[in-house]
């Protein structure tokens, strides 16, 4: 199971990969230096500072606060399929049990 690291020291990783890229010469880089020296994957690392970028609007993509509002609706849409599943199914129970040809 991977490790939960908290919100702060992603920050602070980030952070420091954005500030010394310039001394890189790519992005991985720069992530597996900084990663290295916190404890942290280059690749977890990589992720968090394109998602940094993509916020901030250096890089295209989807931001984050656009990303957390599609999977809550995705979330939401999966609900209400299961909600109207049931709702189905138990129409045609009830739909069976009032055939007058079943008494």
């Amino acid at each position: 199971m991977p490790k939960r690291i908290p919100e702060e020291t992603k920050q602070r990783a980030t952070r420091l990969v954005l500030d010394h890229l310039d001394e890189y010469p790519t992005l991985t880089a720069a992530c597996q230096s900084v990663g290295d020296r916190l404890g942290i994957g280059k690749e977890s690392l990589r992720r968090w500072v394109r998602q940094a970028q993509i916020d901030a609007g250096e890089r295209e993509g989807i931001p984050s606060s656009e990303n957390e509002r599609i999977k809550q609706l995705e979330r939401e849409n999966r609900q209400l399929r299961e909600a109207n599943a049931i709702l189905k199914d138990a129409a045609v129970f009830f739909a069976g049990e009032l055939d007058p040809r079943r008494r």
